[in-house]
């Protein structure tokens, strides 16, 4: 992988259940692994200003999606980023 990322993480693991009460089943992201889809706050796509860079997804079989993202550049991206490097949001 040589695009440098801000942070990595898993963007769901299996059969947990998530802070919005759904619960996503093992492979349900499955046909995903590899795409690029904007890192939005939230779960909040119906506002542009709510995309702070992109993710790449990678499944992990038996643990659930991977993800390694980027910030953007633009003033919700960049704040986002600093929240990230201070520890304020995880």
């Amino acid at each position: 992988m040589e695009e440098k990322f801000d942070f990595s993480g898993y963007a769901t693991k299996n059969d947990l259940k998530c802070a919005d009460g759904r619960t996503i089943r093992k492979n349900a992201f499955a046909d995903c692994d590899g795409a690029k889809v904007p890192l939005v706050w939230n779960h909040q796509h119906n506002d542009v200003n709510e995309i702070l860079g992109k993710a790449l997804l990678e499944h992990r079989d038996g643990e659930g999606m991977y993800t390694y993202c980027k910030f953007n550049e633009t003033e919700s991206g960049k704040t986002a980023k600093l929240l990230v490097q201070h520890g304020d949001i995880c």
